[in-house]
């Protein structure tokens, strides 16, 4: 079976040079790269399908993003409809909608991830925050789902089994509420997750979790502990990492180098 990689980005963004940040241009290289190579675009269901053993196309990839950053609107998803790429958004619902009361806070340059933490935290996510608007329309093109990033982004490594039932199904329902459609996976926020965290996923309904362990997705992988890989700010670094991570030869083979 092929193996896949998942992708994994949070920024798309002018700031280039920051954290965790891919710019347009790059992005929409990335993008183009996968439609003009004939690579497919996964969905987590099409992912855990080929976890139970199911066949997808030998040049397969997912793309994934964590947290829910507006830029994801502004900038990823119009690249995403020019090149019919899916993607799967990780969302926080207790930021969503805090973001969501009000009208969108003016603001003369996008801010940093440093920036967006510290608005975040100070209880003003309106400008660096998805809205449920956001999210609903994203949604309607059909190439755009959500899943859960926990309730609060909390550290799913130290919560009380109490705490992780709260912060997983809690989330989980308020994207469902929200969304019309359900809401089966869960990425752990920071990859900080544990073996009750994964008991308690499952005991609140989910079918998979997505962690941030570097790896490509094997048909013989445990579903809730999908590994992914972090995108950098360069095309042709992506490129190269596509064209190996999805040839079972020459991904075996980077592995072997990787661990010697």
């Amino acid at each position: 079976m092929s193996p896949v990689p998942v992708f994994m980005y949070h920024h798309v963004n002018p700031n280039a040079g920051d954290l965790v940040t891919v710019t347009p241009e790059v992005f929409e290289g990335q993008m183009r790269c996968l439609r003009d190579g004939g690579y497919r675009s996964l969905t987590p269901d099409d992912l855990v399908a080929h976890l139970r053993g199911g066949a997808v196309p030998k040049k397969s990839v997912a793309v994934t993003f964590d947290d829910g950053w507006l830029d994801n609107y502004l900038f990823a998803f119009p690249v995403l409809k020019k090149y019919g790429v899916r993607a799967t958004i990780f969302l926080v619902p207790d930021r969503v909608d805090r973001a969501s009361q009000g009208g969108r806070e003016a603001g003369s340059s996008v801010p940093t991830h440093r920036e967006s933490k510290e608005l975040v935290r100070a209880g003003t996510p309106r400008r660096v925050v998805l809205n449920w608007d956001h999210i609903r329309k994203m949604a309607g093109s059909g190439l755009v789902e959500f899943f859960s990033h926990t309730m609060t982004h909390a550290r799913c490594d130290t919560l009380s089994p109490d705490g992780l039932v709260s912060e997983l199904r809690g989330s989980r329902e308020a994207i469902e509420e929200k969304t019309g459609r359900p809401c089966r996976y869960i990425c752990w926020p920071d990859g900080r997750t544990s073996l009750a965290a994964v008991e308690a996923a499952k005991q609140v309904g989910y079918h998979a979790a997505f962690t941030t362990k570097p790896g490509v997705v094997e048909a013989d992988d445990d579903p809730f502990d999908i590994r992914r890989i972090v995108v950098k700010d360069n095309v042709g670094w992506f490129e190269r990492r596509v064209a190996v991570y999805t040839s079972p030869v020459l991904s075996k083979l980077y592995r072997m180098v990787k661990k010697a």
